[in-house]
Parts: structure tokens; sequence; C-alpha cells
């Protein structure tokens, strides 16, 4: 009834009252299904799921013996187009270990968009209220020997498989890979469509394939203290930090826009939600 009220005092003519309820209906009915499937899954599966958890779409979890997967408070996990700001999503969201002892622990507030996420034997930290657009993937492991060229194929020993830890408040753009190893900053933005291989420092833009810092997020500080900061983080040649002009890719996120509270002075056009 107070949907049907507050359409009415909109001035809705009846195919609009019909189409905002229908939307209504669909994303308040997707949310209470997935978010019910999801908690039978995860009790069966020994995952913890934290208070006020939501899930848009069925969820993929795959937990091995002896290893953790955590959910924190407030999480939302969006694996249905409807729920989909503006973007197609290319598959549900999966959360999954591949070995004892691998870990993947989701901070409460995050916001997760047809994320994909594999522990293979270390751990995948995604922290407080992080942003993650639709069709991005985060691995721990290379999965493939990379010599000799015949045993492709099989597995590689998990000596070379490094943890991967995202800061709280970071935004990661539409289409990014996060590789093993990497340690993306707190409140550091991800350009969509990056490959990100080595660390990103805290309040930063990256972008690109392999991604590189371009400009620093906080007010007053240049593009060349930031890239600095990644050079020396990184230990790459300053020549190489940072491109003579910074492309600004877009980044596009599937959160709701009525939560989303953008950093100080962030960089004007080619960004989307």
């Amino acid at each position: 009834m107070n949907m049907l009220q507050k359409a009415l005092s909109r001035g809705l003519t009846p195919a609009n009252i019909i189409s905002y309820a229908c939307l209504q209906i669909m994303t308040r009915w997707g949310r209470f299904f997935g978010g019910l499937r999801l908690r039978c899954k995860a009790a069966l599966l020994g995952v913890p799921v934290g208070f006020g958890v939501t899930a848009h779409g069925p969820v993929g979890l795959m937990r091995w013996p002896g290893s953790h997967i955590t959910i924190g408070a407030g999480t939302s996990l969006i694996s249905s187009w409807r729920r989909a700001t503006a973007a197609a999503l290319a598959t549900p969201v999966r959360l999954r270990t591949f070995g004892p002892g691998a870990r993947i622990d989701i901070g409460p507030g995050a916001q997760l968009s047809g994320t994909s996420i594999t522990a293979r034997s270390t751990t995948i930290s995604i922290g407080r209220q992080v942003l993650i657009a639709p069709n991005c993937i985060i691995v721990d492991s290379d999965f493939h020997a990379h010599w000799p060229p015949e045993a492709r194929a099989t597995e590689p020993g998990m000596e070379g498989d490094r943890p991967v830890t995202i800061g709280d408040y970071a935004w990661i753009g539409l289409n990014c890979i996060i590789l093993k190893g990497v340690a993306i900053g707190e409140g550091a933005i991800i350009g969509a469509g990056s490959v990100v291989t080595k660390d990103v420092p805290p309040h930063s833009l990256a972008v690109g394939s392999p991604a590189r810092v371009v400009r620093s997020l906080v007010p007053g500080q240049d593009r060349a203290a930031a890239a600095h900061a990644a050079s020396h983080a990184a230990n790459i040649p300053q020549s190489q930090a940072a491109p003579s002009e910074p492309p600004l890719a877009g980044v596009a996120h599937a959160a709701d826009p009525a939560t989303l509270v953008a950093p100080s002075e962030a960089p004007q056009g080619g960004f989307g939600q």
C-alpha cells in the first residue's frame, strides 16, 4: 500500500504505476529469496554470514574442508541483472576455496556484483565497505605451471601462491582482474578494465593493463607524488610508474547510488554508476 501511495503521489500514469510496482516486487522478492537461499547454503557448508547480509540472485559457495569463508555484516552480493546498476553480469557472485588453509574474508558493508573470488592456499581479504563492480576476478594463484610448457596443464606447487588484500573503502571498477600478491590500499580506486599486478597505494587512482597509478585522490597531492609512492612500493622505475598523460578510464560499480559517498575532488568525467 505504501508503494502505491508513493506512486500516486508522484502523479504517475497507470502504465508507469504498473512498471514501478513490478520493479519494486521483483527487487524485494529477489532479495528475500536470494538471502534465504544464501543462508541455507552457508549453513550447510559452514560459512558464517553476518547480520543484514543481502543477496540478489544465486551466490556460488564452494568451501574446501579445512578452509574458511566469512561474509561480514551488511554485505551485499549481487548476482542478478535486475539489481546491477549499469552493466550486464557475466556470472553470479562466486566465493571458492581450493585447499585446506585457504581463506576468503569479506568485510562488513562490502558490495560485490558478479565477482569471482578464488583462494587456493592463502588469504584473500576484502575490507570494510569495499565496492566491487560487475565481472571482476580476484585470485591468489596462477593455477598452472609456468615451465616447462608441456606441464602447463598441471597445477603448480602452492609455494608460488600469494595473499591478496583490498583495503577499506576501496572501489574496484568494471571488468577488473586482481592477481596474486596484490595489496590495494585504503580508499584507492581501480579503473574499469584494469589488470592489477602490483600494490596500489592508499587513496590513489590506478588504471590500465598492467595497472599504474595516475593520480592521487587526496586534495592537494599531485600525480607525481602518488606515482612516486607507487614506484617506491612496487620497486619499479619512476619513468614507468605513471604515463605522461594519464587516461581517465571509467569506473563503474553496482552499488546502490544512494549509499555511495564519492571521494572529495574525485576525477570528473569518465566515471559512471
